[in-house]
């Protein structure tokens, strides 16, 4: 988002980049404590959450763009050190919803989201005019 305020906005999308930026954020934190409670305890046993919810409550589209970049770097490294681990001790989570989730498919669940928000980010800067985005 260098070059880029964080605020612009597509008609298509409610949410602003850096609005994106705090959802990633936010759900690899949610992920990475899921993981580490498993991994700590044996509560394997995980609700589903409404990340809408999370968003309204957060207030994604006025959080200041640095201070979400600075906030998803800190959730990257807790979220790749708990990943890691629990890949290593076999981790598997029952979700709610999504039943039996084995550590390897919330990595690459968790990588999916992040890789598809990008493109909304991307979709939004392109959208503003910007076309090094």
């Amino acid at each position: 988002m260098a070059g880029h305020t964080g605020y612009e906005r597509h008609p298509d999308l409610a949410w602003t980049p850096a609005a994106y930026v705090s959802h990633i954020t936010d759900n690899l934190r949610n992920w990475a404590e899921r993981l580490a409670g498993a991994r700590l305890s044996g509560a394997v046993e995980v609700p589903g959450y409404n990340p809408d919810l999370v968003a309204q409550a957060r207030r994604y589209n006025e959080i200041a763009p640095a201070a979400a970049l600075w906030s998803l770097e800190r959730a990257v490294d807790a979220w790749a050190a708990s990943v890691t681990a629990a890949l290593d001790d076999g981790v598997v989570l029952q979700h709610a919803t999504r039943g039996v989730q084995h550590a390897e498919d919330v990595a690459r669940n968790n990588a999916h989201d992040g890789h598809h928000h990008v493109w909304d980010i991307e979709r939004i800067l392109h959208y503003t005019g910007h076309p090094d985005a």
